[in-house]
């Protein structure tokens, strides 16, 4: 078996791994039709459900396909599994507007006196401040990259799966929910900050890649002692992770910079629009 298929043949099952994965997907596609047979004239939009489950199925490849199953022999490939994870798997999630289909499928009474308290509290006002969640993104990014957790994490799985993992998708949750829309917000986040804030994170993201990336030694001594089937050494293999991190960060982005550049435009353009019939009304009246 060539090194590819081999790498690409690695599947694993984590039972708390997968089936969390599983049940987020079955109580999604229950509230979705939970909704559309309330509501059939205003179903939930397809492209809402796709985004939300492409999320579930780039975190399962993340964590329990060929990129997690190499994750503790290959650098990059663990390195892959974080960008996987927090940039693609985080946002999608968010896209795919959770807490608004929460919203839209609980019934009136426990939604007025449970769910909306909640949105509306001084702690999740606080965990959605764009400022506030961008420090912490960027500190989980930094910090256990360039910090004694990595090595920790690595030599003891549980903290790997379960610890690492949470820290980074949680950060990401919270630092993309105030900046993609489509969920219910307690601040109003400007589009201008929104699209600021995307271009900001470049900086910590591309700066964690181009430091692994120009290190001339191994900067976690596990890779040094673990077997490796095939592919490349401990060194290299850290200096293409820290490529991927370094460009992918920038590329993918770049992607979300640009679909909140067209949510701006959208919304500028309905801002006009608004202005514009609102002006005409005034013009008959006078």
């Amino acid at each position: 078996m060539t090194p590819v298929w081999r790498f690409l043949g690695a599947w694993t099952f984590d039972p708390v791994l997968g089936t969390g994965i599983i049940v987020a997907a079955f109580a999604y596609l229950a509230a979705v039709s939970a909704v559309g047979r309330a509501d059939p004239g205003r179903p939930w939009p397809r492209r809402k459900s796709a985004s939300f489950l492409g999320g579930l199925a780039v975190a399962w490849i993340a964590l329990l396909g060929p990129v997690g199953s190499w994750d503790d022999v290959f650098f990059w490939a663990h390195m892959s599994e974080h960008i996987l994870l927090t940039m693609v798997a985080a946002p999608l999630l968010i896209l795919g507007s959770p807490v608004l289909l929460i919203l839209r499928v609980t019934p009136p009474a426990p939604r007025r006196r449970w769910i909306v308290p909640v949105l509306r509290s001084r702690a999740v006002r606080l965990l959605t401040d764009p400022v506030l969640t961008w420090a912490l993104f960027a500190g989980v990014l930094i910090g256990t990259h360039f910090s004694p957790f990595y090595e920790y994490a690595l030599t003891h799985p549980a903290v790997h799966e379960y610890v690492e993992h949470s820290l980074f998708l949680g950060a990401a949750l919270l630092y993309y929910y105030p900046l993609l829309g489509g969920n219910p917000q307690p601040r109003q986040v400007r589009h201008w900050a929104r699209v600021a804030s995307l271009a900001a994170m470049m900086a910590p993201e591309a700066m964690t890649g181009f430091f692994v990336y120009a290190s001339h030694h191994v900067l976690y001594p596990y890779y040094t002692v673990v077997a490796r089937p095939f592919g490349p050494g401990p060194l290299a293999s850290q200096q293409l992770g820290g490529g991927l991190m370094w460009g992918g960060s920038m590329v993918i982005d770049t992607a979300w910079m640009m679909l909140a550049v067209v949510g701006w435009l959208r919304a500028e353009q309905a801002r006009t629009a608004r202005f514009d019939a609102r002006t005409a009304r005034e013009a008959v009246r006078a």
